[in-house]
């Protein structure tokens, strides 16, 4: 049985998908999550991370864990410690992490990987770049008014499309032999924004205006959802990559035997946010 977190989101969603397409026993995990969001024959355990006791349900049996722990819950009070602690009373043996490529610049703190690491259980590790998905910010000016606000318009990132991150996933999950491996997960090639924003005004067939923000209007609008530190770090990264930041990483083709997927094909698959 492989239990999966975060299984309604970006990433968790593909990856429910993409291993019960395989056959794998799938138990998906979050708070919220009904049978009716996911493929026939996943089982739905609804569960909150920052109560460790309460996935005790969703691991029993399981053998591994793809452990997804936002920001949101991190500073909400949710403990990896006990929840890999949980897991690993609990009979599983593996945990694939989903981290962050901010982990290896220094941009993000380690602490989730220090915890998977000290857990006892064999561990492998996600670190992707910024997701292609991200782009969905943007979605409500371009449905209302075709333009898009963003700072930074020339700087090119290695995006990455959660599906890859996901098809990666459900290969080690089922594998099992990538034990203390680390796997840096971006897209074909680096992208500005403005290049972005060209991919969607093409996946719709009409113009979309693209407005540069400066770094403090960005900062201001992150604000609102985002914690002080996380804001100062993204900004970082749009604005001010290291050469890591910007390397695209050979590890979604070694793995699944493809390219990664490109920003403008994401773009095409979703135009419909975009309408």
């Amino acid at each position: 049985m492989i239990v999966v977190t975060g299984a309604t989101g970006n990433v968790g969603r593909p990856l429910v998908r993409a291993l019960a397409t395989t056959g794998a026993p799938v138990t998906a995990v979050s708070r919220r999550v009904t049978a009716g969001d996911l493929p026939a024959g996943v089982r739905a355990v609804p569960a909150d991370l920052a109560e460790p006791d309460g996935l005790k349900a969703a691991l029993d049996g399981a053998d591994a864990l793809f452990l997804l722990l936002t920001g949101e819950l991190l500073t909400g009070g949710a403990d990896p410690g006990a929840i890999l602690g949980t897991a690993r009373n609990a009979g599983v043996r593996r945990v694939v992490l989903l981290s962050s490529q901010g982990v290896a610049t220094r941009r993000h703190p380690s602490e989730l990987e220090d915890a998977v690491r000290a857990s006892g259980l064999a561990w492998t590790l996600l670190r992707p770049s910024g997701f292609h998905s991200n782009a969905l910010a943007w979605a409500p000016g371009v449905r209302a008014q075709r333009v898009v606000h963003a700072p930074f318009g020339r700087v090119a990132l290695p995006t990455v499309d959660p599906t890859d991150i996901a098809e990666v996933a459900a290969r080690l999950l089922r594998e099992g032999d990538h034990s203390g491996a680390t796997y840096e997960l971006t897209g074909p090639q680096p992208v500005t924004p403005r290049q972005q924003v060209g991919a969607i005004a093409d996946a719709l067939g009409e113009p979309v205006r693209f407005v540069e923000q400066s770094p403090e209007q960005a900062r201001a609008e992150l604000l609102r959802f985002m914690p002080e530190p996380v804001v100062t770090a993204t900004l970082g990264i749009l604005g001010t990559p290291v050469p890591a930041e910007q390397r695209v990483s050979p590890d979604v083709e070694r793995v699944l035997g493809r390219p990664a997927r490109t920003f403008a094909g994401w773009a095409a698959e979703n135009v419909a946010a975009f309408r």
